[in-house]
């Protein structure tokens, strides 16, 4: 499921956009610094029903509302615009499966690329470029493969890059490294 597609059904369960949302949390409290996770998916559940990816879709939003920077949905939308496009939803169909290693997953999308996180420690990064999907990894000891390279100069952030070419080449292994990435950090 892609993220636009949790926001969604989101509407379509409750009647609330994701903007209604930010001000009910606005309103109980839970769009201030510091606020875990927990919390605000325990509310979601209780008042509405709602699933732990509904929920972790919409503290997202509210983390992007915290910040004084862009909206985070806005900073992503921009990675994937014009000739980017064509990478939008494999990066949202491998999102929805990172999203579920945790409730500490976060992103933070900068002008360049978009940083995943396992709390404040980040342990991969996404760039795209019009041909190409860049999964960069932070990983201890693993031996490079073909398809699992040393970032080398693409990026000092990370020890590992994957590089796909096709959407369908995010597989098992491409998210059990991301796994023993979120695992290590």
């Amino acid at each position: 499921m892609t993220f636009q597609a949790y926001l969604d059904a989101i509407r379509e369960k409750t009647g609330k956009t994701a903007d209604e949302f930010v001000e009910l949390a606005r309103e109980k409290g839970l769009l201030v610094e510091g606020v875990k996770a927990g919390p605000v998916i325990e509310w979601l559940d209780r008042e509405y029903s709602l699933g732990r990816g509904h929920a972790m879709a919409l503290v997202s939003v509210f983390r992007g509302r915290l910040e004084g920077l862009p909206l985070k949905v806005d900073r992503i939308d921009k990675q994937f615009a014009g000739a980017r496009s064509v990478w939008r939803l494999a990066y949202d169909e491998l999102m929805a499966v990172v999203m579920k290693f945790g409730a500490d997953v976060k992103v933070h999308p900068t002008d360049s690329y978009i940083g995943i996180y396992r709390g404040n420690a980040k342990f991969a990064i996404v760039a795209t470029t019009a041909k190409r999907m860049d999964v960069g990894l932070k990983l201890r000891g693993t031996e490079p493969t073909e398809r699992l390279t040393p970032a080398g100069t693409w990026n000092s952030m990370v020890t590992d890059r994957v590089q796909l070419f096709d959407g369908a080449e995010i597989d098992d292994e491409l998210v059990g490294w991301l796994r023993q990435a979120y695992d290590e950090v």
